[in-house]
């Protein structure tokens, strides 16, 4: 397990901040156990931050036709919608939302080649709102497996969310289960699926990036 490349700086900068208010607890308030209690508490929360930003080792599910489950998190859309940005047809969705207790890294579902990629600027609504998908900040991106076939994904920032962070560049070959990027806070990942897949997860699955299988193509 690592600490996310682009995350050093949002890490520095919990840390400093809770160590600020401490300081400034012993310095001014100098009730002990109300110093101690808030030292204990911003300690917490310095760990518990951290862990947004790390890059968790998995065990890669391996198989040419999986769709693996690109970021950590309970499955909440199952849908048949239309993609009107790049495929332009009719596809499968499925939504999954990441809460403030998730690894926040994300993984490439698929090998295959980038054929598509941008980034949406947007408002920041609480992330399981179907709206987000359209109206929040999002980044939008395509991987053409060997065999052909498309697969579409959206990063999402959530109501906390401000920094969507993807590697993504058209021409660029990807490995499944390798780091695609990372969402800073609470946020939630579209996959747009072929109509023929084989659907793997239902509604309510929790579900871990690089070993959840989300669908078969």
């Amino acid at each position: 397990m690592k600490l996310d490349k682009n995350s050093y700086g949002s890490v520095a900068l919990i840390y400093f901040c809770c160590a600020a208010v401490v300081a400034a607890m012993f310095l001014l308030v100098k009730v002990d156990w109300l110093d101690w209690t808030l030292a204990g508490i911003a300690i917490w929360i310095s760990l518990w931050q951290t862990k947004f930003f790390l890059v968790p080792n998995r065990n890669v599910t391996i198989g040419d036709k999986n769709v693996l489950s690109v970021a950590d998190g309970r499955v909440i859309i199952i849908d048949q919608e239309y993609e009107g940005e790049y495929l332009k047809r009719d596809c499968i969705k499925v939504a999954v939302y990441m809460n403030f207790f998730d690894f926040h890294a994300n993984f490439w579902p698929v090998k295959g080649t980038v054929t598509y990629y941008k980034y949406h600027p947007g408002k920041h609504i609480l992330a399981f709102n179907p709206k987000t998908s359209q109206d929040n900040e999002h980044t939008c991106t395509a991987v053409k497996t060997p065999d052909g076939q498309e697969i579409f994904f959206k990063q999402i920032a959530g109501g906390f969310a401000r920094r969507i962070v993807n590697y993504a560049k058209p021409g660029l070959p990807v490995e499944a289960g390798a780091q695609c990027g990372i969402i800073k806070f609470g946020s939630r990942i579209d996959i747009y699926l072929p109509l023929d897949v084989k659907i793997s997860v239902n509604k309510g699955d929790l579900v871990r990036a690089c070993e959840s299988v989300i669908a078969t193509l």
